[in-house]
């Protein structure tokens, strides 16, 4: 076969297997590692920088309630065209007139029962909440982009074992039915050996399916097709040494939590400003204003004014207090959606753990089970040699020491992902923190840029 999903994998070939790591060889130029894999994905993946965006824009929540402190200024100008015509106490009247008008008015807020001071309140807990979420983000991104990393080369891993086997069947029946023409086997040992190689090959169709679905996953996360991909390693020195400490951490760290925290914060803030409704309100504005021509001809008038205003409401349908009572239930809400998130967390971390320990003890088990069926298969077929064992039994062997060969794949695979998937789960699988050489990406940059802005419709970035 040709155009299988390796071609874009020329120069890998399954070179043995170590604990703990999928050996495949890469070639002497630059091969893809494991990190610059997770950089790639933290500075292209397109979920993530949807939710950088997303960000972005939560951070303009801010100046917008900080907007309730400042004054509001508008001007006004007016023109129209006046005729007259008719008589005034028997006196014939007609002119035409051009009235117009031009004036500024400056108007004040000074107090709205802390409206203000709660919404800007609320608005910095949305961008807290909004930078938690997008550590989420990232660590789901950085662990899809370690987890496909494992796959591709797991599943390629796999497929040449298959390929490898498909081969070893071929001389197998070769051999059988040279013995078959001389009389030393019977049919039923070819039909076996034919049947063996039909199930061998069907599985390399099953192997090569498999890498493909792992390329393009690799592709739609860290942004590129996978080539020359390096040995993987796996984050124990970034895992914490017992489960105990494992949940602390992240009971007290994880991004889920914490974002769920502050969403109590903004519920809370919500209460306050719904309260506010029910306060009085005092407001000052100042106008001035130039008029031409308002009643008669060449005339000209400046006016000038500044008023102060105090609203108290007393009733007004009983819509305030309803809005109260709801945002008061949200928090109730937001406080009981905190405690949830608590307990997935967890979960999570207990899951993780229990994994990672598997597959760890899998790794040992499987290097084991390898070689005791390569030790096997070797006594099986000298064994075959002098007619103490069947074509069957030669074929069960090899067949069995494949099988532990994928296995011990798969529990090396598992090894990496699992020590990714726990420090995932407490909430430190963030490049900063695992250091992974990539420019950083600060959502405080962009917010110190924008939350005292009074004005401007370009964003920072010059759009």
């Amino acid at each position: 076969m040709t155009d299988t999903p390796t071609r874009a994998f020329r120069g890998l070939r399954l070179g043995g297997f170590v604990a703990m790591t999928l050996v495949v060889a890469a070639g002497p130029a630059a091969a893809e590692t494991l990190e610059s894999a997770l950089a790639r994905a933290y500075a292209g993946n397109p979920t993530l920088n949807a939710q950088r965006a997303l960000q972005r824009s939560t951070d303009e929540n801010v100046p917008q309630a900080l907007a309730g402190y400042r004054p509001r200024v508008s001007a006004t100008a007016n023109v129209g065209v006046n005729y007259q015509d008719g008589s005034l106490g028997g006196t014939q009247a007609r002119q035409a007139l051009i009235p117009g008008a031009a004036g500024l008015t400056v108007s004040q807020n000074l107090f709205n029962g802390f409206q203000t001071d709660n919404r800007t309140r609320q608005a910095e807990s949305q961008v807290l909440s909004g930078r938690e979420s997008l550590r989420n983000i990232e660590m789901q991104t950085l662990f899809g982009a370690a987890q496909s990393y494992m796959n591709v080369l797991a599943d390629t891993a796999t497929l040449e074992l298959n390929r490898n086997n498909v081969e070893v069947l071929e001389e197998q029946l070769r051999q059988t039915r040279d013995r078959f023409n001389v009389g030393e086997v019977t049919r039923t040992d070819v039909a076996q050996a034919e049947a063996r190689l039909a199930g061998a090959r069907s599985q390399v169709s099953v192997a090569e399916s498999n890498l493909r679905t792992s390329i393009a996953t690799f592709r739609q996360i860290v942004g590129v097709e996978p080539r020359q991909l390096a040995p993987g390693r796996p984050l124990d020195r970034y895992v914490p040494g017992t489960l105990t400490a494992a949940i602390e951490i992240g009971l007290a760290e994880h991004p889920q939590i914490l974002a769920a925290l502050h969403a109590v914060d903004i519920a809370e803030a919500a209460v306050k400003v719904a309260e506010g409704a029910l306060y009085p309100t005092v407001s000052v504005s100042g106008s001035v204003q130039q008029v031409f021509d308002q009643q008669i001809a060449n005339t000209r008038l400046f006016v000038g004014s500044v008023v102060g205003q105090l609203n108290v409401p007393l009733y007004q349908g009983g819509a305030e207090y309803a809005a109260i009572r709801q945002a008061k239930e949200q928090v109730g809400q937001a406080r009981l959606t905190a405690e949830l998130n608590r307990d997935s967390v967890r979960a999570a971390i207990v899951t993780a753990w229990g994994n990672l320990e598997a597959a760890k003890a899998q790794v040992i088990a499987s290097q084991a089970q390898v070689q005791a069926n390569e030790v096997a298969l070797n006594g099986v077929r000298e064994e075959a040699r002098v007619g103490q064992r069947t074509t069957l039994d030669v074929l069960n062997a090899q067949q069995e020491l494949l099988n532990a060969r994928v296995s011990l794949i798969s529990a090396q695979r598992n090894r990496v992902v699992g020590s990714y998937q726990v420090v995932q789960t407490i909430g430190r699988l963030t490049t900063r923190f695992i250091a992974i050489p990539v420019a950083q990406y600060s959502a405080k940059q962009h917010f110190d840029q924008v939350k005292d802005l009074w004005y401007g419709v370009r964003t920072p970035d010059g759009r």
